[in-house]
């Protein structure tokens, strides 16, 4: 099976990880066929395009799940720990999501740069693929900016 070109923001990141933005019931069926084994979801529960009961339909797909509600307008590096504890907990094929995979770009540009090892320029270009939340002035963009400084 081929990769998904109709779930939001879709991107693979490498053989393990693939990202995206929301999910729709559907999708599942989808992460699993793709060999997908552990889903780390950072939206807010309360999101108005939050899948619903997303954890009871994981588990019923057989799909690890695990969730780190983010706060879009306060980020901080407790979350940044359990994702990265989240991640690192095994090398199995991996699906991480948000709402518009924002949040989950600047976490994983933070893991390349910091944890991985990955040239900045190199983790940053992966990011900007999805946004750059240091390049504008709105009020939402400044705590990600100091997410983003470690």
């Amino acid at each position: 099976m081929s990769d998904p070109d109709d779930i939001t923001a879709w991107l693979r990141i490498d053989p393990r990880t693939t990202t995206s933005g929301k999910l729709v019931e559907a999708d599942v069926a989808r992460l699993a066929a793709l060999g997908v084994r552990h889903v780390i979801n950072l939206a807010m529960p309360d999101h108005a395009e939050a899948l619903a009961d997303e954890a009871q339909l994981m588990s019923a797909a057989g799909l690890r799940y695990t969730h780190i509600p983010v706060p879009f307008d306060a980020p901080d590096d407790a979350h940044f720990a359990a994702f990265v504890a989240a991640y690192e907990a095994d090398e199995e094929p991996v699906h991480v999501h948000c709402i518009a995979n924002m949040r989950v770009s600047t976490f994983l540009y933070r893991y390349h740069r910091d944890r991985a090892g990955m040239p900045e320029p190199e983790a940053r270009t992966l990011m900007e693929r999805i946004w750059s939340p240091d390049t504008g002035d709105h009020e939402t963009l400044r705590p990600w900016a100091g997410f983003i400084a470690g």
